[in-house]
């Protein structure tokens, strides 16, 4: 089964070269914005979609013929996906306008006729020629790439993200031994079926006493009804991306790691599958479950399993993983109430800690749920 997976590189383009991708960051929100007031207009003329083409704009706007037209190509896409979503589910919400002061910075390029190419300590890609960047990982030469999306991060970092196609191993997994249930943990990340407490370090809690002092700092510089501020506030901006991006780096890597060692030791990996949205609107628990990352650390132990042949089963959202008894299987209504840890099972009388008996039901279930 193919499959695909990108691989991200920090870039150092040079002046020209960020000139031009600034140029080229520009016109694609410029003809996102074109093509979705066309649309709209179109629409409330004649009652249909009629979607243009970034070509119908170059002939008014010459200065789009100097940036890389798939990435305009791309804009095109991305932007017919986007009414497809809203149309499917109208939760999504209707496409937005992208503003020049908030907007995320990139585009993406695909691979025609060799325009793009990988070297040891540098990417060609169109217009911009040859940009240097850190290569810390190489593709297997069976891998297929596929397009490339540049990234400028608030703190003003350029990264390239490289998407290869693969073939996926298939591998037969016999040795049930090798199994493990995981229960979210708020306190930590999860706690296993072996009793084991992921203790992951709270980043943002960590370094929230700076971000505080520098966002309290940022908003004093602030002159509201100006449209453009002091360099000092931009300056004290970049400070505070840069302490954002350094937590988002402390967490991903941290869950990179323990996503790695737990894929490299067990062939099923059995989770729950959570509403993390709901947890954090709902319970109020906002904060604490965005620092914790599991949504990421789920997306990672995925793609990770899927590389290496081995399964991450989810458990149905209504399975009772933390009201059940893993030895008798009764389910007690005490436990739907959060604040209970402990807990004595009214039947066979077995003492429970609330997590490490809902991952042992977990690695149950993954075992039925593969078994099957």
């Amino acid at each position: 089964m193919k499959r695909n997976i990108a691989y991200r590189y920090r870039a150092y383009p040079n002046q020209a070269q960020e000139l031009l991708l600034q140029k080229t960051f520009g016109c694609t929100r410029f003809i996102w914005n074109q093509m979705l007031a066309d649309i709209k207009a179109g629409y409330e003329k004649e009652q249909k979609a009629l979607y243009p083409t970034p070509a119908q704009y170059k002939a008014d706007y010459e200065w789009l013929k100097e940036v890389d037209s798939l990435a305009l190509a791309n804009v095109q896409l991305d932007l017919k996906q986007a009414f497809q979503r809203f149309f499917r589910d109208k939760k999504t919400g209707y496409p937005n306008f992208k503003s020049k002061r908030h907007s995320k910075k990139s585009y993406t390029t695909n691979l025609v006729n060799g325009n793009i190419m990988v070297f040891d300590n540098s990417i060609r890609l169109p217009k911009l020629g040859e940009v240097k960047i850190k290569r810390h990982r190489t593709a297997p030469e069976d891998w297929k790439l596929k397009h490339v999306t540049v990234t400028q991060e608030p703190s003003g970092k350029y990264y390239v993200s490289v998407l290869y196609e693969y073939e996926s191993q298939v591998i037969e997994l016999n040795d049930t031994e090798k199994t493990i249930g995981l229960d979210f943990a708020m306190n930590g990340l999860y706690v296993d079926s072996d009793g084991y407490c992921a203790e992951m370090p709270h980043f943002l809690r960590e370094g929230e006493k700076r971000l505080k002092r520098a966002q309290r700092k940022l908003s004093k510089m602030y002159v509201k009804g100006n449209e453009k501020q002091s360099n000092r506030y931009y300056k004290q901006k970049h400070r505070v991306a840069i302490l954002h991006e350094k937590v988002r780096h402390q967490r991903a890597d941290w869950l990179h790691k323990e996503s790695r060692d737990l894929v490299n030791r067990y062939d099923y990996i059995g989770i729950e599958d959570l509403d993390m949205k709901a947890m954090s609107q709902s319970l109020h628990f906002g904060k604490s479950v965005n620092d914790n990352g599991w949504g990421m650390f789920v997306s990672m132990l995925t793609y990770k399993a899927e590389m290496s042949g081995k399964r991450v089963i989810k458990a149905d959202r209504m399975f009772p993983s933390s009201q059940m008894c893993h030895v008798c299987g009764c389910i007690s209504p005490l436990t739907k109430d959060l604040s209970v840890r402990e807990w004595d099972c009214p039947v066979c009388g077995a003492h429970h800690d609330r997590d490490h008996n809902a991952a042992l039901n977990l690695k149950t279930e993954a075992l039925r749920i593969a078994l099957l």
